[in-house]
């Protein structure tokens, strides 16, 4: 008998880690960019099939910079942590949220009506607002949702995602700590807007 032993433990730990960074968000352990273009992919596959509704909500929060610039980027992303944690425990199993980058968390609704939407994001503005306390600092912060409802604000992805970040800066502008739903209205606002900056380029001209 001849017998060759390697112990592959690191090279397996490595590799762990490897896919662990290319699908999850580093800080909070939220799926990232790609696995949730992958999922809501598949979700709206299913409500296609299914004829049913899909709601895509961004969360973004108010001035987040002034945590970073006050007291520093490792309390920033102790906030970020610990919102992700309530975030999470006030969804579905179905559900999937995502930290899609700095303080704006994407999470896909499954069969969800606009009722149903509105919701929970009323619970998550709630849950938001509780005090956090991080390394002996009480931090009060609040947060702006976009909505956008599969069929009736796009029937892809890239446009839901879009018309729910247009309502997310609605909301922003509103006085902020609010959500909006999308609506054709915004969409006319935005590419009026756009056409404006753009022949203000050419104007004196």
């Amino acid at each position: 008998y001849l017998a060759i032993k390697d112990d592959i433990t690191e090279k397996l730990k490595a590799g762990e880690r490897i896919e662990f960074l290319a699908h999850f968000d580093q800080l909070t352990g939220l799926p990232n960019r790609t696995l949730l273009q992958d999922r809501f992919q598949y979700a709206l596959h299913l409500a296609q099939r299914g004829g049913n509704n899909l709601a895509i909500m961004l969360v973004d929060l108010d001035h987040f910079k002034y945590v970073n610039d006050t007291l520093g980027h490792s309390i920033g992303d102790q906030l970020l942590i610990e919102l992700a944690k309530r975030i999470k425990s006030s969804l579905r199993e179905e559900d999937t949220i995502s930290r899609s980058g700095g303080d704006e968390f994407v999470i896909i609704l499954p069969t969800a009506s606009a009722n149903s939407a509105a919701n929970l994001a009323g619970k998550l503005l709630e849950i938001i607002s509780v005090p956090f306390n991080i390394d002996h600092h009480e931090l009060i912060t609040t947060a702006s949702i976009g909505i956008a409802i599969y069929p009736d604000d796009g029937n892809d992805v890239e446009m839901l995602y879009k018309n729910a970040d247009t309502a997310m800066y609605k909301a922003k502008q509103a006085g902020r700590n609010g959500l909006r739903f999308f609506t054709q209205e915004m969409q006319s606002n935005t590419e009026r807007n756009l056409q404006l900056a753009n022949a203000l380029r050419f104007a004196i001209e």
